[in-house]
């Protein structure tokens, strides 16, 4: 029996696989390798957000604690969805670091508002 060259279909393939994982060094010999890299790309890519979700978290809540009041990050958060200031907690975290009054004089007037509100509704 003649050999088959297996031309275009097989190139087709080959060709479809390295266009994808050219930009790895060495991508020609290890494909596999290649795209489990893609995977595990995609992967960390998500437990990226969710680590600085958690580090923004983390640091907020440190400077608010350490705050002349004693005050905390769920009670904050609640607090500013209440009043509808929409600082999401990356900007909360950044005002954290840079500026620790800053973050102070919004917590104590969000404190201020609610102790208010809710005085109101007991008596």
């Amino acid at each position: 029996m003649t050999r088959t060259r297996r031309g275009f279909i097989a190139r087709r393939r080959r060709s479809k696989a390295r266009s994808c994982i050219g930009s790895f060094r060495g991508s020609l010999l290890r494909p596999q390798q290649d795209i489990r890299a893609l995977a595990s790309s995609h992967r960390d890519r998500t437990g990226q957000k969710r680590n600085f979700r958690r580090l923004w978290i983390t640091r907020i809540n440190s400077v608010i604690r350490d705050g002349w009041i004693y005050y905390n990050y769920s009670k904050l958060i609640h607090d500013l969805y209440k009043r509808q200031l929409l600082l999401n907690r990356k900007i909360l975290a950044q005002i954290a670091i840079a500026n620790q009054n800053c973050l102070y004089l919004i917590s104590n007037e969000i404190i201020k508002n609610a102790n208010w509100q809710e005085s109101a509704v007991v008596i």
